[in-house]
């Protein structure tokens, strides 16, 4: 990861923006925007899918069914330099009033504890559910920096840094203003 990247302490940890594919970060775990049937699918899941291999598919297959919204589940990472993949699912945006806020934060909170219930230190993860999925990223921005604060808070973490792999410049604007 390059210098280029901003970074912000936060408890014994650090928050981390960077314009990277998440796919090729070396980091303990990375965190895949999922839908609820675990079946792949566009955008980061896609992606994340493409350069794991058939064996990530494979393993959601023998080990899951589904994964409902503001959950997460975990796999290990295939082909990817990251040992694990963990799946969270966030919600569609409809129109703010169904409880998307409360369920994209769940999402977050899901994948890092999983992610810190696995002794991970370090972890990536995208901006869920702004793509296809509708979210406003002026408002999904502070939902996710407020989870990631949260969880390298938590007592007992292991997570040491959250880096959040944006995928284009504005995604990364938006994040910094958050910062």
């Amino acid at each position: 990861m390059g210098s280029d990247r901003l970074i912000r302490p936060v408890g014994e940890g650090r928050v981390a923006l960077l314009r990277a594919d998440i796919t090729t970060l070396t980091v303990d775990a990375i965190v895949n925007a999922a839908n609820q049937s675990l079946a792949g699918g566009g955008g980061v899941d896609g992606a994340i899918h493409r350069a794991a291999g058939p064996e990530l598919m494979r393993e959601l297959r023998e080990r899951y069914e589904r994964c409902p919204t503001g959950s997460a589940v975990i796999t290990g990472g295939g082909r990817l330099p990251a040992r694990y993949v963990i799946h969270a699912v966030g919600p569609r945006w409809r129109d703010g009033n169904h409880g998307e806020p409360e369920l994209l934060a769940q999402a977050y909170r899901s994948g890092f504890t999983l992610a810190s219930e696995h002794s991970c230190t370090t972890l990536a993860a995208p901006s869920i559910s702004t793509g296809i999925y509708g979210f406003p990223i002026d408002l999904a921005a502070p939902i996710a920096m407020g989870a990631a604060a949260a969880a390298l808070e938590a007592p007992g973490t292991s997570l040491r840094e959250i880096t959040f792999a944006l995928f284009s410049d504005v995604d990364l604007e938006v994040f910094a203003r958050t910062l």
